[in-house]
């Protein structure tokens, strides 16, 4: 069989990272990420971090975020990864913006005036008059209820994974016995 038949689909993905350990866009810089892979990418300097738009073919978006984080860090340029940036925190506001609805028909989804109940509680800001939900868990909502491609919420899913593991290796790195003794005390290791 052709090996070109064998490789799924590439598609085109858009993307931000969010970089620590580079204080300096330089061209010394800008070459290694090239030099590395980055062809894709449009880096720049944002609230002191290096901030590096992607735009990649890849089979997944899984596979293109990855791909990216492996360059990034191994452009020998002492880059650490330390985010995707896309928040998964929302407001009422912007998953009516997300999903192109109005705020009145996202505020009765939230209080089951309309459509099937169950909507997702909010994550944080519980007493606040701005409660914030967490994207994926609004997202896997509407796709059970039609009203998202399952698509979306999967890469919501995908993007949440790698921003944790993102954050999990970099507290390890700041307080490895912090790290194993409340993973340990939580059974999670």
């Amino acid at each position: 069989m052709n090996a070109a038949k064998q490789q799924p689909c590439q598609r085109e993905y858009d993307f931000a990272l969010i970089v620590g350990g580079v204080p300096d866009l330089t061209a010394e810089v800008e070459d290694a990420l090239f030099d590395a892979g980055c062809d894709d990418a449009t880096p720049g300097i944002r609230y002191g971090l290096l901030f590096i738009e992607f735009s990649r073919s890849a089979a997944s978006l899984q596979d293109a975020i990855i791909s990216a984080v492996q360059q990034v860090q191994g452009a020998g340029i002492g880059a650490q990864v330390l985010r995707v940036d896309e928040c998964d925190l929302v407001t009422a506001s912007e998953i009516a913006r997300r999903i192109k609805r109005s705020r009145q028909l996202v505020h009765q989804y939230m209080t089951g005036q309309r459509g099937p109940g169950g909507f997702p509680p909010p994550e944080c800001h519980l007493a606040d008059d701005k409660p914030l939900w967490t994207w994926c868990a609004v997202s896997h909502w509407l796709v059970q209820n039609g009203l998202l491609r399952p698509e979306e919420s999967w890469n919501a899913e995908v993007i949440e994974a790698i921003n944790n593991a993102l954050e999990f290796a970099r507290q390890r790195q700041r307080h490895p016995e912090l790290v194993n003794e409340v993973s340990r005390a939580l059974g999670l290791s």
